[in-house]
């Protein structure tokens, strides 16, 4: 999964980054708002954390400008105001969540999973995807083999979601780049093969097959 956080107080911005990093998420900041609203039209973003009070536009603006292009990417408000106009003025231009500043790291990745769950499986669905012996927990981040526990780091976890939520499908080495890794990595696009090759060791190797020349296929009956 691919964020975006536009928010112009750079030390929260940094530390929110750091913290969903951590968590496996690929993390893009930006702290103004015109820049917010072009990365967010540009980029394949599943998730937009955007602030109210930012400089060149405000996030009222960029949510309205959003919604009006067709951008149905969940947004996640964040404002240092408090009060229920501001609450609904935040909701009325298309956000879909809110969160007032101070506010508990823990609470706002929680807003972050149930955004991202509801996008992916819409309401009242399982998070659970099971894939013949594959069994896995997006919203607890667990992984099974048959009845076995299978330990994954962050990253390893993110690429084996992205290839999930995508089973049966060619998914190539670019498009797991795009939403695994942020905007600013410019090291080796071969990181993808690496990690494939440790999840095909962790799991069972023909799991993930590959498509010469175009990518990486999950296998959903094996």
């Amino acid at each position: 999964m691919r964020l975006l956080i536009v928010e112009d107080e750079k030390r929260l911005a940094l530390s929110l980054a750091k913290g969903l990093t951590a968590e496996g998420y690929a993390v893009d900041v930006v702290h103004d708002g015109r820049e917010g609203l072009h990365r967010a039209c540009e980029g394949a973003y599943d998730l937009v954390i955007l602030d109210i009070m930012l400089p060149g536009l405000n996030g009222y603006r960029v949510c309205a400008a959003l919604r009006a292009a067709g951008h149905e990417v969940p947004i996640l408000m964040l404002t240092a105001k408090d009060g229920e106009y501001d609450e609904a003025e935040g909701l009325d231009t298309g956000a879909d969540d809110y969160l007032a500043k101070p506010f508990s790291y823990v609470v706002l990745v929680a807003r972050v999973k149930a955004l991202l769950r509801r996008r992916a499986q819409g309401p009242g669905a399982s998070p659970v995807r099971v894939l013949g012996d594959l069994r896995v927990d997006t919203a607890a981040r667990r992984v099974f083999l048959r009845d076995d526990e299978v330990t994954l780091t962050a990253k390893e976890f993110a690429v084996l979601e992205h290839l999930v939520r995508r089973a049966g499908e060619v998914v190539s080495k670019a498009d797991i780049l795009e939403h695994v890794w942020d905007f600013a990595y410019d090291g080796d696009p071969n990181i993808v093969e690496v990690y494939v090759s440790t999840l095909r060791r962790k799991l069972r190797a023909e799991l993930i097959r590959t498509v010469r020349g175009a990518g990486y296929r999950l296998e959903t009956g094996r």
